[in-house]
């Protein structure tokens, strides 16, 4: 999807864990990747570092500086986006990715798309871990904000508790707005991982941009 060279410079973010950061590496590209989780980076760099792969701790609402113009793609995945109260933020993310790419760099979003996620809206459901603890999520959603809020519940042998987080959705249309007001182009949009289109019953999208 990419179609870069070896060498190539990728950024990941936000990396939380750095699964695919290391993947990106192991593939032969020169990564850097940013969180803003102490934690999770802690356990990336257990993953490994080297000269191809580097871990910054920060805030992707302001990307590092010295990275302007620095990179042949972005990518943002596994739904890490829209987290933030203000939808402001989320423009600021969009920028801030256009800023560090090279001009015709690559930008790769994944996430959920708000037309398939409403189509096929699921209120509540649940299951059992292998551990035997029964996890449930229940679901509610404001069509006005886009927020999404799902608050899960565990309870097993040996726990038990709940917290509640929030999501916002987008559609594609309104990511592609984004993307062009970043001065980025929305050259494809792809069902999830898979190899089709995606369409309006799609849960997940994946969008590939180019930096004009």
């Amino acid at each position: 999807m990419l179609e870069l060279p070896a060498g190539s410079r990728v950024l990941d973010c936000p990396c939380g864990q750095g699964r695919h950061a290391h993947l990106l590496a192991e593939a032969g590209f020169d990564v850097d990747a940013l969180d803003y989780s102490e934690e999770l980076l802690a356990v990336a760099r257990k993953r490994g570092t080297g000269k191809t792969l580097r871990y910054t701790q920060g805030d992707m609402r302001k990307l590092p500086g010295r990275w302007t113009g620095r990179f042949d793609a972005v990518v943002n995945l596994f739904t890490s986006f829209g987290f933030f109260l203000d939808p402001a933020d989320d423009a600021r993310v969009i920028r801030e990715f256009a800023r560090v790419l090279k001009p015709g760099g690559v930008l790769v979003w994944h996430g959920g798309s708000r037309d398939g996620v409403m189509a096929k809206f699921l209120e509540r459901d649940w299951w059992v871990s292998d551990d035997g603890t029964m996890i449930g999520h229940e679901r509610s959603f404001d069509p006005l904000s886009g927020v999404l809020t799902v608050l899960t519940t565990w309870e097993g042998k040996r726990t038990r508790g709940e917290r509640e987080h929030r999501i916002r959705l987008y559609t594609a249309t309104r990511l592609s707005e984004l993307c062009a007001e970043a001065g980025l182009v929305v050259e494809q949009a792809f069902d999830a991982w898979r190899d089709r289109p995606m369409t309006r019953r799609s849960s997940e999208m994946l969008l590939v941009a180019r930096k004009e």
